[in-house]
């Protein structure tokens, strides 16, 4: 009988990364390991394509279409589009052909586990209707994360719906402390199980300054050679050359973001760890700017728009692992390996 592992969490909890790994793994264990998708993203790319499902059909070499991988796709105003084509007995039949062959079906989780619950569509209703056990990410970004985990594990046990545990994922140093001796506990005391603790790993959380550059368009300047450089942190390059430097200073791996006219805050910017320099309103830079960043290999992007709409656009890109991010791909199954009680949630499974 095929078991079904249901990957919930909320946006940016590394869904993708954590049922990658977990595919890699239970494959490296012998076994046959399917994924689907039932409600997928476009994630805004030019495509239109679910790019998570586009990864794990490359990775796990699967044969079907991508539309029978991931069959409905939402965006936030999906119900002006095609609803009444939606039904969960068009899910049904795409997993059953996903589902063929496989001992495990991975099944990744939306943004948020609560997108399209107006059709029955929401990832509560679909881990019933596809008899799945859940594993739930947590992205611990202060004690609220913690009472956002409660919550929904307290409404999938009510629901009925069989709960592994929880992973804390993405976990940044600062806080692994606190989750180790406080968060673990309390979940514990609440009768939940902890199956993973996750430490940040640049490479995985952090957008390139190419996902930043597919996001934005605009003009390429320099550095197209170092465009996969992660990007930590946002800088906006809008005060005082005096106010800045100590922003600058502080933030390892950032985008900083300043109108192309600022030649001053680029220039200082470029002295320190900076990964990319994105210059707004369309104004060419000084060329001390580009002779600096060619030397230092720092991608210089131009666009258009005005800062606040560049900043806008760039808050909105996410990591996305592309297949050919063969060391990537790998730390995810490190992960797995080293930071996951993988052995009980393939017990529990079972």
């Amino acid at each position: 009988m095929v078991k079904n592992l249901y990957v919930m969490g909320t946006a940016g909890s590394g869904k993708t990364a954590v049922a990658l790994g977990l595919a890699l793994k239970f494959k490296e264990l012998g076994h046959r390991v399917a994924y689907f998708k039932p409600v997928g993203s476009t994630g805004g790319t030019v495509n239109h394509r679910d790019e998570d499902a586009e990864l794990m059909q490359s990775v796990l070499d699967i044969k079907l279409p991508l539309e029978a991988i991931v069959p409905f796709t939402a965006g936030p105003s999906y119900l002006s589009g095609y609803r009444h084509c939606i039904s969960p007995d068009k899910v049904q039949s795409a997993y059953r052909k996903v589902a063929e062959g496989a001992d495990i079906v991975i099944i990744g989780g939306a943004g948020f586990p609560h997108i399209m619950g107006c059709l029955g569509l929401d990832a509560v209703s679909l881990a019933r209707e596809l008899k799945a056990s859940v594993l739930f990410l947590i992205r611990i970004e202060n004690d609220y994360s913690l009472d956002n985990a409660i919550f929904i594990n307290n409404y999938l046990t009510t629901q009925n719906i069989p709960l592994l545990g929880n992973i804390f994922n993405n976990v940044s140093r600062p806080l692994l402390a606190k989750t180790e001796g406080i968060y673990s506990s309390i979940l514990r005391e609440k009768g939940y199980r902890t199956l993973g603790i996750i430490p940040r790993r640049v490479e995985i959380t952090s957008p390139t300054v190419a996902e930043y550059y597919e996001a934005l368009g605009g003009e390429l300047l320099t550095g197209e050679n170092n465009m996969n450089r992660p990007v930590e942190d946002l800088i906006v390059g809008a005060m005082t050359i005096e106010s800045a430097l100590g922003y600058l200073r502080r933030a390892p791996n950032k985008a900083v973001i300043t109108g192309g006219d600022r030649s001053d805050l680029a220039l200082s910017a470029l002295e320190t760890s900076t990964s990319v320099l994105i210059l707004t309103g369309g104004l060419y830079p000084n060329v001390k700017v580009t002779s600096r960043a060619e030397e230092k290999g720092v991608p210089v992007i131009l666009v258009h728009y005005d800062t606040y709409t560049t900043l806008e656009k760039c808050s909105e890109v996410t990591r996305r692992i592309r297949s050919t991010d063969r060391r990537t791909i790998e730390m995810a199954r490190e992960n797995i390996e080293n930071h996951c009680d993988w052995q009980t949630i393939l017990q529990l499974l079972g």
